[in-house]
């Protein structure tokens, strides 16, 4: 269908600006031409000045009635230099412009969304499980952890995340063993308290001395006090070797997304 005018411009506009340097004169020269003063608006000290009274213009020549000082504070708006773009102005678009589901990861910056605070937790060196006790595993290894966030000194082994979330748990734990058992544990314990477990009965058996327990699941932190550590029990009836293998033993947690 046919209209009248000009046709209309699918973009975005805004008013060109223009800033002075003031000193005691009354001339000053315009960035863009212009045919009368009308087609600004001039402000000195942030009041509007009265075209035509307070100033005159013409091409880019800028001319006030009184002079100003160095002191002023003085810009300009061309009202006849409308400038048109194809991108909106700088923080114009907030959330109610944008159709739920429209962002895609495609358009998100790498690493803009993280699954951190991230670990992986392992052992320098193997440690001793004594016989029907709770052996605390002591991870000092930091295979990964982005936020530092897994405790190798004070409170080896202990996981702190910073970040208030479900994240997601791995804990395994690689032994040798050459008895029979009642029972073998892992647990991983928040707070002390106990949080997930895994238990079987272990059936010696000469051909397979070296065994792996795991447990997995998910949990909730609150990003400041909730700690999680890894407890290894067994009842073999003498003290057993944790092996330090990473493939074996091995603590691993991140952070859920979106939950």
């Amino acid at each position: 269908m046919a209209y009248i005018g000009n046709k209309l411009a699918d973009a975005y506009t805004s008013f060109a600006k223009q800033d002075f340097t003031t000193s005691a004169t009354t001339s000053y020269t315009l960035d863009y031409p212009v045919a009368n003063a009308n087609e600004i608006a001039l402000f000195i000290n942030f009041v509007r000045q009265e075209p035509t009274t307070a100033y005159s213009a013409s091409g880019t020549s800028l001319t006030l009635t009184s002079a100003t000082s160095a002191s002023d504070d003085m810009y300009c708006v061309f009202l006849g230099k409308a400038l048109q773009t194809v991108n909106p102005p700088a923080g114009s678009v907030g959330t109610s412009q944008l159709q739920d589901g429209a962002v895609t990861s495609a358009k998100l910056a790498s690493g803009a969304v993280s699954n951190a605070p991230a670990i992986i937790g392992t052992l320098s060196a193997d440690i001793s499980a004594t016989n029907n006790a709770d052996t605390k595993i002591t991870f000092n290894t930091r295979t990964l952890d982005t936020d530092n966030c897994l405790d190798i000194t004070t409170n080896t082994g202990r996981f702190t995340p910073t970040v208030a979330g479900y994240y997601f748990f791995n804990a395994k734990v690689g032994y040798d063993i050459n008895a029979d058992t009642e029972k073998v544990q892992i647990l991983v314990r928040k707070n002390g308290s106990e949080f997930l477990r895994h238990r079987r009965k272990h059936d010696f058996d000469t051909s397979n001395q070296q065994q792996t327990i795991s447990v997995q699941g998910l949990g909730q932190a609150n990003g400041s006090s909730d700690y999680f550590e890894v407890i290894f029990y067994q009842n073999s009836g003498g003290s057993i070797t944790v092996k330090q293998e990473p493939e074996r033993t091995r603590f691993d947690a991140f952070r859920l997304i979106g939950v």
